[in-house]
């Protein structure tokens, strides 16, 4: 979709170079509620969410000039969310620990939710502790892969994917005792 508005953005994006600060309003009206998700899904609660939210928009717009158009604007957008999020984290003293072991990937892909179950599953997917949280939000719902992940983290690609599977078995468990899901 972003695409084929580039040019009406690129506009906007020009008065916010020059400090119009209604250009800045509405790249904000643009881009609140995608960037609210994902600090929500990153930080795990709805205030600190809005107050990285709101500290990223701010890196954004005190840092527009080095916007170079090479990636869509939500995407650059994106990642200053994803790094005040991680940086949210690091004040709250979240490690992400190096982990090498196997576990064995018996968590299925893919099941049937109704729209009841999805809202009960976001809400026990903010009571993941906050490194499998980060993890799991970054590959399922930002669309990183581990050696992406691996490397915002600050952590190899094995213990990306360990973060991830443990995460996958812990929301597993946790569903499970809420009987939200059967598995077959």
């Amino acid at each position: 979709m972003e695409s084929q508005y580039q040019n009406i953005y690129q506009e906007v994006i020009e008065r916010c170079r020059k400090g119009d600060t209604k250009a800045q309003f509405e790249l904000y009206k643009l881009y609140y509620k995608p960037m609210y998700n994902i600090c929500l899904h990153m930080v795990g609660n709805a205030v600190d969410a809005e107050d990285v939210m709101q500290e990223a928009f701010l890196k954004a717009f005190t840092k527009i000039d080095t916007y170079e158009g090479k990636v869509s604007f939500g995407a650059w957008l994106k990642r200053i969310v994803i790094n005040r999020s991680l940086d949210h984290l690091k004040k709250r003293k979240v490690k992400f620990e190096e982990l090498n072991e196997k576990i064995s990937d018996e968590v299925p892909d893919r099941i049937e939710i109704s729209e009841i179950q999805m809202e009960k599953l976001k809400k026990t997917i903010q009571q993941l502790p906050d490194g499998y949280r980060v993890v799991l939000s970054l590959h399922l719902l930002e669309g990183y892969d581990h050696e992406e992940i691996a490397q915002i983290l600050g952590i190899t690609n094995v213990s990306s994917r360990t973060q991830f599977l443990r995460a996958k078995l812990k929301l597993r468990q946790m569903l499970h005792k809420e009987e939200l899901f059967e598995y077959n």
